[in-house]
């Protein structure tokens, strides 16, 4: 099949380099001329597990295009994916300007029958919208479909390929018969491809994230239970998560989610209930205690300090939101940076792929680090704030001889707690016992 994708982020370069790697033409848009002329030299602007091979495969064989002419995009195209930003505005709805305004300029230029196909994570009654614009200027005849994109950052090849589920809202059978044939190659396992209509798809993928950072934030509620009970959050963990109705998947405590979903599709659910008149009062919650995450870290070292800061060196690992990604989209990383630095500290940061993301955003205010141990060298205490697995089993001795002084606050609980008391290190994790072996 002929397919465009509009927009290059993670969802459209993934999507189109997926969809290529099945044999189909794909040909992406992206107004972002320095991006596409990149993409052209053969440079990926993101950070993906596995995306290179496809990406350069598929190149080579010319299945896979890059231009920022939408005519030239479109031209020859039976299915166009939509795969545009929809960042929140201040109260939290997404901005559904870029997709309107690419519907515009996709009706201008429908030569005939095509199926337009909302990728990106789209309020309830975007198609409706999309439908509206698009007809204001088309002469040939088209669907909107909704068909949201349940892709992990740092997993996301392998969630295209080989899918959980495929959700697809439309009503037309000529669309659930031409998609079918396209997805038919990514679920041979027997995987569902699941139609419904279009406003119960838009809402599918708010649900799904919604309920993901439900899970997200009670577990941080627990984790702080247990510090005050003497419980230990790794036990709750797994003796809840052996139930099948709850599942042992998202139930890890920490200092909160962050990215380029869960944040802004949790307030954008929040704010479609109370356009519809609703009070969505579990996702307020959610959101309150995802913050307090962050607050409740920092607040960690301003009293271990006795709120003095000021002169301490502080080391972080880890930037990205989550492992195997340079994505810092609303990563905790930037709160607990931000306020560290109000509070006088000097920061030295090491991250495998954020560094660069992170350095745009705050410059020379902080120090980066080439690996993990320069970090701490001469730092007052280590904060680990994403859980890459490099982190996972470090060289405890040179660690220790590196800090200025044995203090590590973990925000993801990569280490046994009475280990490292054992080690001789001051341990501050997230809803387990705090162990001080400093004087062991």
């Amino acid at each position: 099949m002929n397919i465009a994708v509009v927009g290059t982020g993670y969802v459209g370069l993934v999507t189109g380099t997926c969809l290529a790697e099945t044999g189909n033409n794909v040909t992406c848009v992206d107004i972002d001329l320095e991006k596409v002329e990149k993409l052209n030299q053969g440079i990926i602007p993101i950070y993906e597990p596995g995306l290179d091979t496809l990406f350069y495969r598929n190149v080579a064989q010319k299945r896979l295009r890059f231009t920022s002419s939408l005519e030239e995009g479109l031209k020859g195209a039976s299915i166009i994916f939509l795969a545009l930003p929809t960042p929140p505005g201040e109260d939290g709805s997404a901005d559904l300007s870029y997709v309107l305004e690419a519907a515009e300029d996709i009706g201008k230029l429908l030569k005939g029958y095509t199926i337009i196909i909302d990728k990106s994570t789209v309020p309830v009654g975007t198609a409706d919208k999309v439908q509206q614009r698009i007809s204001q200027f088309a002469t040939a005849d088209f669907d909107v479909v909704s068909n949201p994109e349940f892709l992990r950052e740092g997993v996301a090849v392998d969630d295209f390929m080989k899918p959980d589920r495929i959700v697809i809202g439309t009503s037309s059978e000529t669309v659930k018969k031409i998609l079918s044939e396209l997805y038919a190659p990514y679920v041979r396992q027997g995987n569902p491809v699941i139609f419904m209509d279009v406003r119960s798809a838009e809402l599918t993928k708010y649900a799904a994230n919604s309920f993901l950072a439900t899970k997200i934030s009670f577990m941080n509620e627990i984790a702080h239970m247990c510090e005050r009970l003497g419980a230990n959050v790794d036990m709750v963990r797994l003796g809840i998560g052996a139930d099948d109705r709850i599942g042992k998947r998202f139930l890890f405590p920490g200092i909160g989610y962050g990215g380029s979903c869960f944040p802004k599709d949790v307030k954008a659910l929040a704010r479609s209930a109370v356009e519809c008149d609703y009070e969505f009062r579990i996702l307020e919650a959610v959101m309150e205690v995802n913050a307090f995450q962050r607050e409740y870290f920092v607040s960690k070292l301003l009293r271990f300090y006795h709120n003095g800061l000021q002169g301490k060196r502080i080391a972080i690992w880890g930037l990205a939101f989550k492992p195997e990604t340079d994505d810092i989209r609303e990563a905790p990383a930037i709160y607990v940076i931000r306020e560290l630095l109000a509070q006088g500290a000097s920061l030295a940061v090491y991250d495998p792929e954020a560094m660069g993301n992170i350095k745009a955003l705050f410059g020379d205010k902080i120090s980066y680090a080439a690996d993990q141990y320069e970090a701490v060298r001469q730092a007052d205490a280590l904060a680990i704030l994403t859980e890459w697995p490099v982190f996972r089993a470090p060289d405890f001795g040179v660690l220790k001889n590196s800090l200025k002084e044995s203090v590590i606050f973990d925000g993801r609980n990569l280490y046994d707690p009475e280990k490292m008391a054992g080690l001789g290190f001051y341990y501050n994790s997230v809803g387990r016992a705090l162990t001080d072996g400093r004087k062991n």
